[in-house]
């Protein structure tokens, strides 16, 4: 087991912790760049990991009862069948493996700015939606755009294994603005967790978890995600999510060039 797996697995753990940005959007990039781990491997061993830390997060937060379980269902409508389809897809084009894999590389660097809009215009589209509650959707065009968004994290997540943490959690504000940030947070992981958990099944199909990997950077991350959370109260958050955007933007150029 390689300890420079750990250590990264523990940093990006701090990291997450600090901001509460999905791992992926860190973990999947540095694999690739740092480690030269093959794209189609990163992903799916990131999304093994994200489906067990998940699974945590979710059951904690169904203790403290901030799961709204019906946007779960709505998102997951959307989302399950999008994973299965891009599994589906990326067994199809197994034979053309060179051009895959540039392909999950332009998906991860777009996922990772997108990453970096919601980190970035969060509040000023919040702001924006609660000045304008007359464009608030409602009834059934809320629910049809909520599986429409599930579908297309489903899509983005099962490639790039990005989008369910900062791009997720974002549409949720923007969706249902009376959410408090403890139900958008504790919905964001819930729907996760199964979607996750079929795009990491999918990856097993095709043979892409690195199962010593996994260990590794599940080893590292979660005493690094607890000490984070401590940490969090002490550092201000526009400086965290100020770095991390740059950070992340900074990777996305380097995966284009």
């Amino acid at each position: 087991m390689d300890f420079n797996f750990i250590i990264s697995g523990f940093a990006v753990g701090v990291l997450v912790g600090m901001t509460g940005v999905g791992g992926g959007s860190l973990m999947t990039p540095l694999l690739t760049l740092m480690f030269g781990v093959a794209p189609s491997v990163a992903v799916g061993t990131d999304l093994a990991f994200a489906s067990i830390t998940k699974s945590v997060g979710t059951i904690a937060h169904r203790v403290r009862g901030t799961v709204d379980w019906r946007i779960v269902r709505l998102l997951c409508v959307g989302a399950l069948p999008a994973a299965v389809l891009a599994t589906l897809a990326l067994k199809q084009l197994g034979a053309l493996e060179e051009e895959v894999a540039q392909f999950i590389r332009y998906t991860i660097a777009v996922s990772v700015l997108l990453t970096v809009g919601a980190i970035l215009f969060r509040k000023r589209m919040l702001a924006w939606i609660s000045a304008h509650p007359e464009r608030q959707l409602q009834g059934r065009a809320l629910d049809r755009a909520t599986v429409i968004a599930g579908a297309t994290l489903g899509l983005l997540v099962t490639v790039s294994s990005i989008g369910a943490g900062a791009i997720g959690a974002t549409l949720l504000v923007l969706l249902y603005p009376r959410l408090s940030p403890a139900q958008v947070a504790g919905t964001d992981i819930a729907y996760a967790v199964p979607l996750t958990a079929i795009a990491a099944v999918g990856h097993w199909w095709l043979g892409s978890i690195n199962w010593a990997l996994l260990g590794a950077l599940l080893i590292g991350s979660v005493p690094g995600i607890t000490l984070g959370s401590w940490f969090a109260r002490s550092v201000p958050e526009h400086f965290l999510r100020g770095l991390l955007a740059a950070t992340l933007t900074g990777v996305a150029v380097k995966i284009i060039y």
